[in-house]
């Protein structure tokens, strides 16, 4: 069939699309924010505007789409709310699979360590390191150069490892 596809296509390709990438933003938002509630919040919405332009966005591209909604997001709550908002504590469990066998002890060290940086180098560790996303991918999601990118991370880098050997006496 030839044209567009109808209304019930499009939704069933968006509930796909839900359903393959509903993890990996959730991660994503959760490592910005270091809130579980606020984390699904910030998905909640990504989704929503991701699926009021679906009949523009390429199916190859629905996840880099859904992504930098999802960052734009974050930026917009952000500046609404002037700052972050300081937790106490980051959750004793989080309902997220971070892979590669990393336990909630672990994650909650990196939140913690991510939240110590400021959001734009955040942003360019989360994507560059945890979403290993290139250089050119980072840069044109965040809509900076490619020098910032590298900048970003390396700055971000060496503020994580400081932070890490000040916190742990030196020892990892």
């Amino acid at each position: 069939m030839f044209g567009r596809p109808s209304k019930a296509e499009r939704d069933h390709a968006f509930s796909v699309f839900m359903e393959q990438s509903s993890a990996s933003l959730m991660r994503t938002a959760w490592l910005l924010t270091g809130n579980h509630d606020q984390a699904s919040e910030l998905v909640q919405a990504a989704l929503v505007k991701t699926y009021a332009a679906w009949s523009r966005v390429r199916e190859d591209q629905a996840l880099a789409y859904a992504r930098r909604v999802l960052i734009n997001q974050r930026t917009d709550t952000w500046r609404a709310t002037r700052g972050e908002t300081a937790y106490p504590q980051v959750p004793e469990r989080a309902d997220l699979d971070a892979g590669g066998g990393a336990g909630v002890e672990h994650r909650d060290e990196i939140v913690r360590l991510l939240r110590t940086l400021p959001e734009q180098q955040r942003k360019v560790v989360i994507l560059r390191y945890y979403q290993d996303l290139s250089e050119q991918a980072v840069a044109d999601l965040l809509g900076i150069s490619v020098g910032s990118v590298k900048s970003a991370a390396s700055r971000g880098l060496a503020a994580l490892r400081t932070h890490l050997a000040t916190t742990s006496g030196g020892t990892q």
